[in-house]
């Protein structure tokens, strides 16, 4: 099962200059809860914007050239025909956890989508969200909160048909 994991403001913006937009302690505990033991998969540009492999889950990159990341801990695919057959089953969630490419390209294949929603808009962004607002999502609230004025819920959609 494919689930895209993200935070967004009102204008669908999720980042800038290779970097997050939205810098909440909230939010990114949330993200290490949700993606726990859990295989996540990124573009090259994200990996680099982490710097690391992310602790007790299985990394997946994807990349143009697997020669570019030399870490043992991490899976490089070249393709994602190839990743998807490999390492995506109905049976095992996996996340997307960026960069805007990825969230493009896997939209219309995930199942779910766990969004925390930033009641705030950026207009420095230069990297944004598909627009889900158009399709048919249930959405579950599943907390609202706030930090550093900025007010927030974390929410899961669920498709209701592809």
């Amino acid at each position: 099962m494919i689930s895209l994991i993200a935070a967004v403001g009102e204008n669908l913006e999720i980042g800038k200059n290779n970097a997050l937009i939205w810098h909440l302690s909230k939010d990114l505990k949330y993200f290490q809860e949700i993606t726990l033991n859990h295989k996540v998969i990124m573009g090259y540009n994200t990996y680099l914007s982490i710097g690391h492999p992310l602790k007790n889950r299985d990394n997946i990159v994807i990349v143009d050239d697997k020669h570019k990341i030399k870490d043992k801990n991490i899976k490089v695919y070249d393709n994602i025909d190839e990743l998807i057959k490999k390492e995506i089953n109905n049976k095992e969630e996996c996340f997307i956890i960026g960069g805007a490419s990825m969230y493009k390209y896997f939209y219309t294949l995930c199942d779910r989508m766990y969004l925390t929603l930033i009641k705030a808009s950026d207009k420095e962004a230069d990297t944004y969200f598909p627009d889900y607002r158009k399709d048919n999502w249930q959405k579950k609230i599943i907390r609202e909160d706030n930090e550093k004025g900025i007010n927030f819920a974390f929410c899961l959609f669920e498709r209701i048909e592809k």
